[in-house]
């Protein structure tokens, strides 16, 4: 009887293991010490796709298909990895990315990305220095840049590039014409923007930077990216004034948009703007409130996960879109220090979030690489790996330790950074690259130019002539032959040479290389509307309109 019994035990247990999903991760989101374990094998991963460090590499810059701007966003990542955990064992290499990518100005252009660079990206480099500043990440040495410094620096060639020629404000998506996309005003760009003068203006005390992130807001709210339900839109084109507003939300916008009014309630309160601190107040509880309603989904509060509602639920988040839960669940933490009043809420959404997340972690050849997807809490990996997904994970795990994590520091509250309120150089907008690739062109250039110029054009015309020569006639007779042959070919006469151009030419007179579909790769995968074919944007409007109607939605 008793082999009988523990014959049938044996079978149940076989038959519940087998039905049960087995985790990489064995999450506990209420234990420091678990988060940190979870975390240091999540950054052991995430790093294992960066080579930034390692000989004949660049540092700062991710492997293909990776754009510039998510190396930035990683920087920005292992920078919470220590301020979360305390692990140093990426300081030195995030230092070393940080500064390698700063440019020649100190302002996160560098020669080698600014004719491809968007005031999005520059924005997400930024916002790392911004961090480092705050959370007293370790210091460059004294030649070198600061944190401070390059996030003014960013700051200051933003703000140069205003527009108020168009749309009566804002920023375009690109930084040079030639690119496409700069006939758009995104979301994003401003949401950088906003996020990094409010914390300037928090961390300084200067209230230029916050009267900057004012009048970004308005101009947002103006021009309808931001409704009266504080949701945010993608953005629109410049040519229709910006009324063509493309419908999409991503949740980097909010999230930036959330930490930047968090900033600046804690900045008027520091200020004594009680009613600034009342309305900025206001603003963080709408961003919260369309953050939970768009981008949570669950039966109810106590199994809300996290979505990246515009392109996750129909399967068309591009390599981008794959990060965009990382920099939310950044976001929402830090949120908490400056707006105490949604730590609860926040906390619960990231709890759950972070344990649906892990869950999920077991693909790959190791059994623990992350995918996309956690909002139908399965514990099913979805088949994809990469950069964003590892880092969405591995953010959104690290945010559980917020409640234990130092207040960030100001100017006046033991911040060690120096700053520069001039950073940025000269020409601080510097959409004409003309005038930072290359030197002044003096007179002794132009002469040495012509010199050059005349010596390979009289070795040339000698070269022909020598082709052309016949032994058996004079040199007057060679030189007629030469002279006629010449003329007689096709479409050219003598002293007239129809000549094809290399460069287009600006408006100003300059001159600068034809690069168009310069993102043509990003843009053909991108959910944006300007990009995006008709069915897809109809598919993907559908979806939004559906999450706005019921709030109880969620995937099965």
């Amino acid at each position: 009887m008793s082999r009988l019994l523990r014959k049938a035990t044996a079978v149940a247990v076989s038959l519940l293991l087998a039905n049960s999903p087995i985790f990489a991760y064995e999450l506990d989101v209420h234990s420091t010490d678990s988060i940190k374990t979870v975390a240091q094998q999540l950054a052991a991963d995430l790093m294992s796709m960066y080579s930034g460090n390692q000989p004949g590499q660049t540092p700062g810059l991710l492997p293909q298909p990776y754009y510039w701007w998510e190396a930035g966003a990683l920087m920005g990542a292992l920078v919470d990895y220590w301020y979360y955990t305390g692990d140093t064992t990426y300081n030195d290499i995030t230092q070393q990315g940080l500064l390698h990518q700063v440019g020649p100005y100190n302002d996160f252009m560098p020669p080698n990305q600014t004719l491809t660079e968007g005031n999005d990206d520059q924005g997400f480099w930024g916002m790392a220095a911004m961090s480092a500043a705050e959370y007293n990440f370790q210091n460059p040495a004294k030649d070198k840049p600061q944190w401070l410094a390059l996030a003014q620096a960013v700051f200051n060639t933003q703000a140069e590039r205003w527009d108020t020629q168009h749309c009566n404000g804002g920023l375009r998506w690109q930084i040079f014409t030639w690119n496409n996309g700069f006939n758009y005003k995104n979301s994003i760009s401003q949401a950088c923007f906003f996020n990094l003068a409010s914390r300037l203006a928090l961390y300084t005390g200067n209230s230029t930077y916050a009267d900057w992130a004012v009048r970004t807001w308005d101009w947002m709210a103006g021009v309808g990216f931001i409704d009266e339900t504080y949701r945010i839109y993608d953005g629109a084109t410049v040519e229709k004034n910006c009324t063509d507003i493309t419908p999409y939300e991503f949740s980097y916008n909010v999230g930036a948009f959330l930490l930047g009014a968090a900033a600046m309630v804690e900045y008027s309160n520091k200020a004594g703007e009680l009613s600034d601190v009342a309305l900025w107040h206001e603003r963080v509880d709408g961003i919260l409130n369309s953050t939970e309603l768009i981008f949570f989904f669950g039966n109810d509060d106590s199994d809300k996960v996290m979505i990246e509602i515009a392109c996750e639920s129909v399967n068309l988040c591009d390599v981008d879109q794959q990060s965009f839960k990382a920099y939310l669940s950044r976001w929402m933490a830090a949120t908490t220090k400056w707006a105490p009043w949604t730590f609860d809420r926040i906390k619960r959404l990231l709890q759950n979030s972070a344990q649906a997340a892990v869950n999920q972690c077991t693909g790959g050849d190791n059994g623990r690489m992350c995918g996309l997807k956690w909002a139908n809490n399965s514990g099913e990996w979805d088949g994809t790996t990469g950069v964003g997904q590892q880092m969405a994970v591995m953010e959104v795990v690290l945010a559980n330790m917020i409640e234990e994590a130092k207040q960030p520091v100001t100017n006046g509250t033991g911040g060690t950074s120096a700053g520069n309120p001039g950073a940025g150089g000269s020409d601080n907008g510097r959409v004409d690259p003309v005038k930072w690739q290359h030197g002044v062109i003096t007179k002794g250039d132009r002469a040495g130019a012509a010199f050059v110029t005349f010596v390979v054009l009289a070795a040339l015309l000698a070269a022909l002539v020598f082709m052309f020569a016949d032994e058996t006639k004079t040199p007057g007779e060679n030189w007629d032959n030469f002279r006629s042959t010449v003329s007689s070919q096709p479409g050219v006469r003598s002293a007239e040479v129809t000549a094809i151009p290399a460069v287009q030419v600006t408006e100003d007179g300059g001159t600068m290389p034809d690069r168009k579909g310069k993102r043509s790769a990003r843009e053909e995968t991108s959910a944006a509307a300007f990009k995006a074919d008709a069915e897809t944007k109809a598919t993907l409007y559908l979806v939004n309109q559906l999450v706005a109607s019921d709030s109880d939605w969620h995937r099965e």
